[in-house]
């Protein structure tokens, strides 16, 4: 009995162990692995802007989640490659006195793609279900009437011909809370904590209430909700963009390379104005 006992120890001691082994969060990426991994990623980010471009696609990436969860990030390292003029960025403000007395939806209607460009919203008409809802920016009203009619505008610019993708940055709050503080230690990153987001530190439990109830009226077939873990940055920023790369098929359209033709020979001897007539700016470094 007493060894079976002992051994009945050891199974149980070495199944603690494989959960605890389950429950360990992945390691952190080295410096050296991420950025192979992103430099390829954007590689890729460039054949998918030259197909979007050549086939005329109309693409819009919502990029939505609590304050701090990295949103910025990923849109930083998703438009570092790609040219401003397919791949552009809406960052609205909050809306003006005209603004406000608009159909909703009309001042996001106006940054929609034409054919060949691809739009990223950092935050979107959903600050109505989120920041509006809890900070009390709206009405009971008009916040019922965003979650009947949200679900048909998606419908209707999926019908449209535009490609809608919906990502949701998840964060615990303990990593929130960290990355507040080192917000708040450094000077170049103080500015990315307004008012609203110190005020939504208190508002946990609204804001997952309202995240929830955003996610029953608006993860529609045709513009399905996608949830990325965002606890780990590094991970967050190469899985989103992994992700967003298997959603639209594309074709390397890649130009050739390019030879550069030889400088042509002036026919007359150019004389330039003197160096001294221009402004420099002063060498500091």
């Amino acid at each position: 009995m007493a060894k079976k006992s002992k051994k009945s120890k050891k199974v149980t001691r070495k199944a603690a162990e494989s959960s605890k082994k389950e429950e360990t969060p992945p390691k952190q990426l080295s410096t050296k692995d991420y950025e192979a991994h992103l430099a390829n990623l954007q590689e890729e980010l460039v054949k998918l802007q030259e197909w979007i471009k050549h086939e005329k696609l109309k693409v819009v990436v919502l990029f939505e989640g609590r304050d701090a969860a990295g949103k910025g990030g990923v849109i930083k390292r998703i438009t570092m490659r790609l040219n401003p003029r397919v791949c552009r960025v809406v960052a609205l403000g909050t809306p003006t006195e005209k603004e406000k007395t608009q159909w909703y939806f009309q001042r996001y209607a106006s940054h929609l793609p034409a054919a060949g460009e691809m739009v990223l919203f950092d935050r979107s008409w959903y600050n109505r279900a989120g920041v509006e809802r809890v900070m009390g920016f709206c009405t009971e009203d008009e916040y019922r009437e965003f979650m009947r009619t949200c679900p048909e505008f998606e419908r209707m610019l999926v019908r449209s011909g535009i490609q809608l993708v919906k990502y949701w940055f998840s964060v615990s709050d303990e990593v929130q809370e960290r990355r507040f503080q080192k917000r708040i230690k450094d000077p170049v990153r103080r500015w990315k904590l307004s008012p609203m987001d110190l005020e939504s530190r208190a508002k946990w439990e609204e804001y997952s209430k309202a995240k929830d109830e955003m996610f029953a009226f608006s993860d529609i077939k045709q513009a399905p909700w996608f949830v990325v873990n965002a606890d780990n940055k590094r991970r967050a920023r190469l899985n989103c963009i992994h992700h967003l790369l298997s959603l639209i098929p594309y074709k390397d359209l890649t130009p050739a390379s390019i030879k550069l033709p030889p400088r042509t020979k002036p026919k007359r001897r150019y004389v330039r104005p003197p160096i001294t007539d221009q402004t420099f700016v002063p060498e500091v470094y």
